[in-house]
This record gives structure tokens, sequence and C-alpha cells, in this order.
């Protein structure tokens, strides 16, 4: 089957009322076919045959017109509306990320060929899906549709972005807004990326055929950086805080960092509560925030964001902390919207210029604050820290900024709450009135490619179900979940200090058993 036809001549293009006029020339007028076809510029042979299928009655309009101009299409195996129908179903399945992949939708036009007992190719059925050619034909007459490679996200992110959350997190933000009345310079979005010694290099100029080209990186594995960074409505930025992986932390580290940036160290180069608290103190003194002034902090749930340390600091001066659902910052997070993405890009771009700047030399980890105070400043422009605040909705606020599509993903793990079966109520068993049973049996097709009618029909939701989650269990142990609150509120700061007053004293029970089974054991022995 040819994919891409090109046409080599005008034959059977010739327009239905000049072939009508042609042939009323030859049945009435008594003319020849040879003079007439040269005078309308139609093949011979096309107006012969035209003449000898049309009848007087169709000439003199006694009767519709039955007779077609020009080539009959090839006929295809489902009807423009059920392929309508098919391109929905698989927009739907890429919204909710469980796209079908090309065999999969092969196997599926088989599924639904075979159901509604529409005539298929005998490679179908041997193949028992559908060929190549009339998958590419279908991709051709929908071009809205397109052979894409999705991007890995977790259950978490996907499920965790719904419309109870989002609107659990505007309404806490609308709360403080009221509450403050803060102006967009006061309003600062804070969070964590990491940087590594070694790069993801960018594309290069190469020659063509070689299926390898190799680029330097320092190593094999990097080191792990760990960078704070703060941005406000208005697009400024606050120097940027590091923690390095090592157990202390030394001024030369951050030599050659940003003008104003503060480190700490950690052997994991991961945030903790202690560095938080310091990152709030160097927030502190770049805003100049206090408790008659106070400043808005939004950022993730984090376990080192919510130290009792920090937030009494926090809430000393005047800095109110309001968290992000969980699983969500990609999404209503500044930052994480329009700023780390170009940040990464430029110190891929900055640490491939040291390394051919440097040659032999291995990067290091007292090397990165360098290539972050060259990279930094070209991401955090006022133009897209601005634009991540616009399209989070968060400033100007626009609760509304999401669309319906946003919150698809979260369909699988929509469902009710589990109801007791405490609360229910027998009802006795009512006759119904008797119906016919479905029974499996070949569906009705209309005339040509027409959509295939019958009473069991499927449609192609009701062949492949969309995936849906079970219900939720009823009882059992319920894992404690972080949600969007305004951490610096008294009864939210009063409950966290609790939850961290327990999880100390089970921790050291724990301890105080594991030490007296020890001792136990070294007794006996």
């Amino acid at each position: 089957m040819v994919r891409k036809y090109l046409r080599t001549t005008e034959r059977g293009k010739t327009p239905a009322q000049i072939m009508l006029e042609a042939a009323r020339q030859v049945k009435t007028q008594n003319r020849s076919i040879r003079s007439t076809a040269k005078e309308f510029i139609i093949p011979l042979s096309t107006l012969s045959r035209y003449c000898h299928k049309i009848s007087q009655d169709e000439i003199e309009g006694k009767k519709e017109l039955g007779v077609a101009v020009g080539y009959i299409r090839n006929r295809q195996i489902f009807s423009p509306d059920f392929e309508e129908e098919l391109v929905k179903y698989l927009f739907k399945s890429a919204n909710i990320y469980f796209g079908l992949s090309p065999r999969e939708v092969k196997k599926l036009a088989f599924q639904l060929a075979v159901s509604h007992n529409i005539k298929v190719p005998e490679t179908w059925s041997k193949l028992q899906q559908a060929g190549c050619d009339c998958f590419t034909a279908f991709l051709k007459r929908h071009p809205s549709l397109s052979i894409r490679k999705p991007e890995a996200t977790s259950l978490a992110r996907a499920t965790s972005f719904n419309k109870e959350n989002v609107k659990a997190f505007f309404n806490n933000l609308e709360t403080v807004m009221q509450r403050h009345r803060f102006p967009p310079g006061d309003i600062w979005n804070m969070d964590e990326t990491g940087v590594t010694t070694v790069q993801k290099p960018n594309r290069v100029i190469a020659r063509w055929g070689f299926k390898q080209i190799g680029s330097i990186t320092s190593a094999e594995q990097g080191s792990l950086i760990t960078l704070a960074c703060a941005v406000s409505a208005t697009g400024n930025s606050l120097p940027p805080y590091f923690v390095f992986p090592r157990v202390n932390f030394r001024d030369h580290f951050i030599l050659n960092g940003p003008t104003g940036c503060k480190g700490g160290a950690n052997p994991s180069g991961w945030m903790k509560e202690e560095h938080f608290v310091e990152f709030l103190k160097h927030f502190v003194e770049n805003t100049k925030c206090t408790k008659e002034k106070p400043c808005l902090l939004l950022l993730d749930n984090h376990e080192s964001h919510l130290s009792v340390s920090g937030l009494n600091y926090a809430k000393e001066n005047g800095v109110v902390m309001l968290s992000f659902p969980p699983h969500c910052s990609h999404r209503l997070q500044p930052l994480d919207r329009t700023v780390y993405g170009p940040l990464k890009r430029h110190v891929n771009t900055a640490c491939d210029s040291w390394m051919l700047n440097n040659p032999g030399k291995t990067m290091s980890i007292y090397d990165v604050p360098g290539i972050v105070a060259t990279a930094y400043p070209l991401a955090a422009t006022p133009n897209n820290i601005q634009s991540g605040f616009r399209v989070t909705g968060i400033s100007p606020y626009n609760r509304d900024v999401f669309p319906e599509d946003a919150f698809a993903p979260s369909y699988v793990t929509d469902r009710p709450n589990p109801v007791p079966t405490a609360n229910l109520v027998a009802v006795p068993d009512e006759p119904h009135p008797a119906t016919d049973n479905a029974v499996p049996g070949p569906s009705g097709v209309s005339a040509g490619t027409g959509r295939p009618t019958g009473r069991h029909s499927l449609t192609p939701e009701e062949l492949r179900p969309f995936p849906k989650a079970g219900p939720r269990k009823v009882g059992g142990a319920v894992r404690r979940k972080r949600k969007t609150a305004i951490l610096t509120d008294t009864p939210v700061k009063r409950q966290l200090e609790e939850q961290k007053a327990a999880t100390k004293k089970r921790l050291f029970k724990k301890k105080q058993e594991a030490t007296s089974e020890s001792s136990i054991q070294s007794s006996c022995s």
C-alpha cells in the first residue's frame, strides 16, 4: 500500500456538473462522444463510461443522480464517526498518563473490529492486530495525534495534584493575604535543588554516521551540593545558600560563590533542620522582615522545614510560612516552574566551559559555587521569576489558573470515601422486570463503512476501560499525611510540636529497649 500517493494524471477530477452537461449533449443532441469529450476537455474513456451508466431519467432530472464521478476511495475499516470516538479515547488515555503505545492501539483496533463483526484483512487476524499501513493512514487522517515519548511521572505526583489539594492551598493563601495584605515584593518562594560536579553535556556538532559521540566530564559519578534559593513575586532573588557534603563548613568553600551567599555542611549534602534555621537567618537578614512588616514564605513540606526551632524563629521575626500540598511543587512552585529548568541548563553550559578552560583537571565541590555564580543570574531573571508566580496563580492571585485537563491524571484515584457497614440499611430485594440477557453474537453493521450498529456494540472505553483504583479500605492503620498549612499559625505549630515530641519519645523508648536487651545478652554470656 502506497503511504504517500502522488497523482500523475488529472483523470477522475472532472466536476459532476460538467460531466452531466456533456452526457446530456451526447444523449439528447446525438453528438459524438469524441467531439463532446474534446469540447469539454474530458478523457474519452471517462465520458464513454459515464454515458453508458447514466439513464435518461437522470439526465432529465426525473430521477436522483446515482452515477459517481471520479475514483472510489479505498474502503476504510471504521467510519469517520467511529474513528473520532477512538481519537477521543486516545486523548483521555494520554491525559490521565496511561497512554497507549502504537502496538496497543493496533491491538485495540483489531478487538473493536472483531467485537463489531467488521470484515478485516487476513493479516489482521493472523497478527491479532491492525496493520502498520492502516495505523499510518489513521495518523495521517487525524493530524492531532502524534507518537510522543512520555515523561516519567511518579504516581504520587500524578494523583496528589487534584482539585481538593489545590483548593485547600489557595484557601490558605487567600487567608494569609486577607490577614496581612502582602504586596508582591513580600511574597517569597523558597526551594532546594541539587547541583553535581558531573554535568550533562550539551549537544555538539560531529561527523554524521558515528554511533557514539563523547564529551569530557569530571568523573563517572559526581558529588551533590544542595542549593537553596528564594525569589519574590516582583522578580527579586536572594543570594543562594549552599549545603556541602562535608562534616564541617569552612568559609573558603564559597570563596568564588555569588555575592552574599552563605553555606553549611552535612555529610550527605542534604539540608537538615539546623541548616534551614541558618537559611531563615539569611532570609531575614536580606529581606529585613519584622513582626510589624512580615513576609510570606512559600515552601514545601520537607521534614527539615518543619523543625520547632525553625518555626519559632520564623514567628519571632515576622516570617509567615505557608506550605504547598505534598507532591504538587511541579505545578504550584514558581521556582520549579520557570527558574530551576533554565538554571540546570546554564549550569551544564558553565561546567562545559570550566572543563574546556581547565584541561586535565577534575572538578571538585569547591568549584561549584563559582559555576553557580555564573549560571544563577542568567536563570533567575525578573522575567522568569515573575512568570513563575503568574503561571502558578500566586501573584497575581488566580485560583482558577489550572484548567480541567490539568487534573486529569488524578482521575485514576478519584473515589468516594469508604462508608462504614454499620451505617448501611438492608433493603429487601424487589422483583425486577424480565430483560433479555446479553448473548454474544455478531453486531449489525450499517452499509458501507458506516458506524457499526447493534445491541452489543462496544465502545473503546467499554472494551478497554480506563484504569481506576479500587475502593478505599475501611479500618486498619492510617498513615499520617502532610497537607498544605499555614505553618506559623499557633494551632498548626502546636500540633507539629506535639508530633515532634511524640516521635522523640518513641525513639528514646526504642533506644532504651535496645540497650536493655544488649545488657541482658552480655550478662548471660
